[in-house]
């Protein structure tokens, strides 16, 4: 069973970008099943971001054309990379694979 480990969040001002990262330990990733972002701002429920399978990405209305998802070549880490950052974006930022879920980390948007 892989373990994930998000990081890369933190605050950050309206526009400004950061890179999201998941570590997978004890398995790599399995492209063939599908890696995922999805976050949860406050009060609010999930949301999907995007997914990388051996389709290729896909992404949500939220992420289409200012996030993009990637992985190293190993496949042993999950990127998510966040740029045009807005306040709505503030949220706790997960990653999936199959069933396996990490803890999340917390991005602030805030001037």
């Amino acid at each position: 069973e892989v373990q994930l480990v998000e990081s890369g969040g933190g605050l950050v001002q309206p526009g400004g970008s950061l890179r999201l990262s998941c570590a997978a330990s004890g398995s790599t990733f399995s492209v063939a099943s599908g890696m995922s972002w999805w976050r949860q701002p406050p009060g609010k429920g999930l949301e999907w971001l995007a997914k990388l399978n051996s389709g290729g990405t896909s992404y949500g209305n939220a992420a289409e054309g200012r996030f993009t998802i990637s992985t190293d070549n190993a496949k042993t880490t999950l990127y998510l990379q966040l740029t045009s950052l807005r306040t709505e974006d503030t949220a706790m930022y997960y990653c999936s694979a199959g069933s396996n879920w990490g803890q999340g980390t917390q991005v602030t948007v805030s001037s």
